[in-house]
């Protein structure tokens, strides 16, 4: 039950830069609000496998969590250096 509460409160919190980004049309602002997306998508999973105390799933949790948003900042650096030209 508290595990079900948890990741509601999550998923809530997950969506509000979604919804913030959907409004706006600043490329900037969507690419900010999928790296806070991966980001709490990462933390929800090391919550998961804190509260299962399952290993396996918290290394993926630190894999997305470390490695996740390095394409996201790659493309970032990509969409400056077009517009730059």
């Amino acid at each position: 039950m508290m595990l079900n509460l948890v990741l509601i409160a999550m998923i809530l919190a997950m969506l509000i830069p979604m919804y913030e980004a959907w409004q706006d049309d600043d490329i900037w602002q969507k690419m900010l609000a999928f790296a806070s997306f991966a980001t709490k998508t990462s933390i929800m999973i090391l919550v998961v496998s804190v509260f299962r105390d399952d290993w396996m799933i918290g290394v993926v949790g630190v894999i997305i969590l470390s490695v996740g948003n390095a394409g996201l900042m790659l493309l970032a650096h990509v969409i400056k250096r077009m517009n730059e030209v």
